[in-house]
């Protein structure tokens, strides 16, 4: 249980530096690639053997961080420019509500870790109605239904990339370790570069200092965040982690808007952090 709080305590710090990337009018993707580097030497500082390019493309989980660490840029990006067409409390949801793609995975793809029984159903739902609830205004979603695929895709790509790392995390528990997470966000930089080639092709956005700056103070929670989160997984039933850690970030983040960005939380908000305390009660018995 310590290494969900870890995570949640993590999430949040990421959520308050990104808070700054947009009162600082930082660059997104340039901080971002700026954090995939910072965390990439974070992994290389604390390998516990030396790196070896013949161990890592004969490593079997090399695709797992490959394909992963692609995902997590552009799942950004179609979550960003969610924000922009359809507002953050629908991408939100449809980001956070992805749970259910990797529980349903690991109940069927490892049914010996994952039990599911009438009380932890119950659990299920009550995580998924607070979410819902405590990341929307008044308990509902409207939004222009021509930008439904992007909500598909911020759905979908969040919750196959949690598959995948689950997958990593059930099939290679003592293989990998920093390495694997040093490949992952490697990846994920340069992904995030050739997007960003792309896109200054059009635009000429000239490298920030500021980006720079915020990337890294983004960067090394970041790597932690994801560190708790593979030893939580390997210790706890992912059909119990990834509930847990999506409700203890909606809780937590919002009650951090609230109290250091005088955010209001509405009658449904606090329904919706109840049935998550429920949730996590039920769970975590």
């Amino acid at each position: 249980m310590n290494n969900i709080i870890y995570t949640i305590l993590l999430f949040n710090i990421l959520i308050i530096v990104f808070k700054m990337f947009e009162k600082y009018k930082v660059d997104n993707l340039q901080a971002l690639i700026v954090n995939y580097l910072t965390a990439a030497g974070c992994s290389y500082f604390f390998l516990e053997q030396d790196f070896s390019l013949n161990h890592v493309l004969n490593s079997e989980w090399l695709y797992h961080a490959m394909i992963i660490g692609t995902l997590f840029i552009i799942v950004f990006n179609f979550y960003a420019f969610g924000t922009q067409k359809v507002g953050i409390a629908v991408t939100t949801v449809a980001n956070k509500m992805s749970l259910i793609i990797p529980v349903c995975a690991a109940l069927i793809l490892y049914p010996e870790n994952n039990t599911f029984d009438e009380l932890k159903g119950i659990a299920f739902f009550l995580a998924l109605a607070g979410i819902y609830l405590s990341s929307t205004k008044g308990g509902k979603l409207s939004f222009d239904k021509k930008y439904l695929w992007l909500i598909i895709l911020v759905f979908v790509g969040q919750g196959i990339s949690d598959s995948i790392f689950n997958d990593f995390a059930q099939k290679f528990p003592n293989e990998g370790g920093y390495l694997f997470f040093m490949i992952l966000f490697f990846m994920a930089s340069i992904s995030g570069i050739l997007i960003l080639i792309g896109k200054s092709i059009k635009t000429k956005n000239k490298l920030q200092l500021k980006s720079i700056f915020w990337g890294v103070i983004f960067g090394v929670p970041n790597f932690f965040s994801l560190v708790f989160f593979l030893k939580a997984l390997g210790s706890m039933s992912s059909s119990i982690v990834f509930p847990l850690v999506s409700m203890g970030v909606v809780i937590s983040s919002s009650l951090i808007g609230l109290l250091l960005f005088k955010e209001k939380l509405s009658k449904s908000n606090w329904i919706g952090i109840l049935l998550s305390i429920c949730a996590i009660y039920i769970f975590s018995y």
